[in-house]
């Protein structure tokens, strides 16, 4: 496997096999890595909830349950995002990517951005085949000052692994997915009830590499850990 410089980069996206809708700029383009853009769209999860019980706060494994606990903001070309001190909301690239199924994407936070005191918390992996905005967490590091955000601007980067061969492609659950539908639940609840209820001897034992049994069930795919 090797890193892609931007020579590379070009010649796969002249090919149509790696797309950016809308096209790339020449801001954007990086020696091995192209920056992406700041999307419109920003969702700021609920805390709490008030039902029979009372005033409940909301755990986050609670929240994979759609738009319904989110606020979805829209903006519109000129507007702003003030993100309030220790506040963390979740963003959407300004592009949709559209990934070959022989590269693998890695995902940076760029420095120049956390140093304004944002925290991109995110590293990690855009599968092959996967097309879609990409939906990441923002934070405010800064317990005291605002930090503002503006739809189009430069704040994470992706580099580009060539594979040793095509992979079979696996859709993820944000696989074309709109953002505003919010944090999706995982695809595969049968490993998610056995993870919380503790019992990791019948997770292994009823989906073990070795055991003969048809692998785990997964209608769509799971893979891009940007969207996890």
């Amino acid at each position: 496997m090797s890193l892609l410089t931007k020579r590379d980069i070009m010649s796969v996206i002249a090919t149509g096999a790696l797309a950016f809708t809308p096209e790339l700029d020449a801001f954007q383009l990086q020696p091995h890595a192209v920056d992406l853009r700041l999307g419109f769209t920003f969702l700021v999860a609920r805390r709490w909830i008030f039902n029979q019980l009372g005033r409940i706060a909301l755990r986050s494994d609670q929240l994979e349950s759609g738009a319904a606990l989110y606020d979805t903001i829209e903006l519109e070309q000129g507007q702003v995002f003030d993100l309030l001190p220790g506040e963390g909301v979740l963003v959407s690239t300004l592009e949709v990517i559209r990934m070959p199924d022989d590269l693998v994407g890695q995902m940076y936070p760029r420095s120049s951005v956390n140093r304004r005191g944002l925290a991109v918390d995110l590293s990690g992996i855009i599968d092959a085949g996967y097309e879609g905005n990409l939906i990441i967490p923002v934070r405010n590091n800064d317990r005291s000052a605002v930090v503002r955000l503006y739809p189009g601007e430069r704040f994470c980067q992706i580099t580009f692994t060539a594979l040793t061969g095509p992979v079979e492609v696996r859709r993820s659950r944000y696989h074309r997915r709109d953002i505003a539908t919010g944090v999706l639940p995982e695809q595969n609840q049968d490993e998610v009830q056995l993870v919380r209820a503790g019992d990791i001897t019948a997770l292994k034992a009823r989906y073990g590499m070795t055991q003969p049994h048809p692998p785990a069930p997964s209608p769509d795919g799971e893979g891009e850990k940007n969207g996890s």
